[in-house]
């Protein structure tokens, strides 16, 4: 590899807010992180609680195929035997290959958050990398503060990296910690480390400047070997550099290569597997493995996508593991239609009427609210109907909500209802926790008899948007509603100033996109 891959997600990422991996999710991340070739996976710090420590001992259950497991740690304490210091009995108690000391690099810190003597601060490091490199371990020595430490006393911040590598540190990573430094500040200072030592460096940026990815790009390319990140750009404050970004950038347009061949492509899928664990929301916008970095809505835009991808394209999105999306919306032109048709097999006419006002269509009912990009399964249920390949899979005759609440007690919600289905008529009833929870179990048990599969769909995310507030209660609602099941993940879109009528409306969606697509799939088997 030319690059060196160093994960920091599972100890960094998960010091940012709202984030707590328990063991078990530490473990699936690990190993997906294995599987798409990670060099280094660093699993926590043991010293810190027992919980990263049960992480190491249950990770020697799994053969890691790629990746190099590490524990972090710091410098022993300052007056502290190495040997009797409990941080280091811990890394040890880890039995890992690789371990990451971290020790200050910055003069202000070790005389104020350490509280002792820059002397003793060259000791703590110098004595603990030569003596867990003494124990056979490949030892990266994090320079804490580097980047401020150098610009407040460089003298002593390069002093500090001669410690580490004097006492035999494998790779000497540079720590952007407070994430404030800029590249060209930063591609200076690194100059003058590259004059002063010959061990390999690494880079661990954060991103409260908005440069984490910038910085470390900017190091790669003059030369440093290891980059550390995290997956999704997780971590404290601000967060790590994003690793999401960085490989993407190193293997497509750097020319470096740091996973194994074939690899890259599985890089979407382990940001969104990541997000998921974290329960984190997934950004659309997040570059290479959003879901809209390759959307396009302009019709201008997917005019000319549709003769060159290249026009609006910085790489191939398949490269990555994502796929070019068209949003089809009041922007939209007959270019977005005609590539939307085409992606789902439409054979659609680009001078017929009936593209034209089905083109009409969309851009009314966004004017009242709906929103299609957003609701890619309302969007290809509203097409198959204009171009009349689908009709309704049942009709709503008759619906009544009924809520009650008595003193101290919690609203309780039943919905009736009676839908046909062909000839059939089914007349039913059920209760939920509200009035759309009520609906939904009724509508599913009306239907599952008939249509089995609709037991194998759950609700994945249920949103709410009021539109012009200005109306207060009486203002219009958007309701868009995640669906999946074993094997996809669809959304739909319902508007009205009533809740309840918006929510049947996407669900009403959401039932006939699982139907359509089992119908489909039955006529091409």
């Amino acid at each position: 590899m030319d690059v060196k891959v160093y994960d920091v997600t599972l100890r960094d990422g998960a010091q940012g807010e709202g984030i707590s991996f328990s063991v078990d999710d530490k473990i699936k991340i690990a190993r997906r992180l294995d599987r798409l070739g990670i060099s280094y996976i660093e699993g926590g710090w043991p010293g810190s609680n027992p919980k990263d420590l049960d992480f190491f001992r249950q990770m020697k259950n799994y053969q890691l195929q790629y990746a190099r497991l590490s524990a972090f740690s710091s410098t022993r304490r300052p007056n502290v035997s190495v040997k009797h210091d409990n941080n280091i009995i811990a890394l040890l108690a880890a039995e890992v290959p690789v371990v990451a000391i971290f020790g200050k690099s910055w003069d202000f810190h070790v005389l104020r958050a350490l509280e002792t003597t820059l002397e003793e601060n060259l000791n703590m490091v110098r004595e603990t990398v030569a003596f867990l490199k003494d124990k056979g371990l490949e030892v990266v020595f994090d320079a804490e503060h580097f980047f401020d430490g150098f610009k407040h006393n460089p003298d002593y911040a390069l002093q500090v990296l001669a410690a580490a590598a004097g006492a035999g540190a494998d790779c000497l990573a540079l720590c952007d910690t407070n994430g404030g430094t800029l590249p060209w500040e930063l591609a200076e200072i690194i100059k003058v480390v590259q004059t002063e030592t010959r061990v390999p460096l690494g880079i661990h940026a954060h991103n409260d400047s908005g440069c984490g990815v910038a910085n470390s790009l900017a190091a790669l390319n003059m030369g440093i070997v290891q980059v550390q990140g995290t997956i999704n750009n997780l971590g404290e404050r601000c967060g790590n550099a994003d690793l999401c970004s960085i490989i993407p950038n190193l293997e497509l347009k750097m020319d470096k290569r740091c996973l194994p061949p074939g690899h890259l492509k599985r890089l979407t899928e382990v940001s969104h597997y990541v997000n998921e664990i974290a329960n984190l929301p997934s950004p659309n916008n997040q570059p290479f493995v959003g879901s809209g970095a390759f959307a396009h809505k302009g019709g201008i835009h997917v005019s000319a996508l549709l003769k060159d991808s290249a026009t609006y394209e910085h790489i191939n999105p398949e490269e990555v593991g994502n796929h070019r999306r068209v949003l089809v919306s009041e922007l939209a032109g007959i270019s977005n239609l005609l590539y939307k048709a085409k992606e789902l097999g439409l054979d659609v006419n680009s001078y017929d009427a009936q593209t034209r006002a089905v083109i009409k269509q969309i851009k009314e009912l966004e004017n009242q609210g709906f929103q299609y990009e957003g609701a890619d399964g309302s969007l290809e249920l509203l097409l198959r109907k204009a171009f009349g390949q689908m009709g309704d899979f049942f009709q709503l005759q008759n619906l009544k909500i009924i809520l009650e609440k008595q003193e101290d007690s919690d609203f309780v919600a039943e919905a009736f209802i009676k839908i046909q289905v062909g000839e059939q008529i089914v007349h039913t009833a059920a209760e939920g926790d509200g009035p759309v929870n009520a609906l939904d179990n009724s509508l599913r048990k009306a239907l599952t008899d008939i249509y089995p599969e609709i037991s194998g769909m759950h609700l994945a995310d249920y949103k709410v948007r009021v539109l012009d507030g200005n109306r207060g209660t009486a203002a219009r609602v958007r309701v868009l509603i995640d669906s999946a099941n074993e094997v996809e993940q669809w959304s739909t879109v319902g508007v009205s100033e009533n809740i309840i009528e918006a929510s049947w409306q996407a669900l009403v969606d959401s039932i006939n996109y699982l139907l359509m697509k089992t119908r489909i799939a039955g006529e091409q088997s």
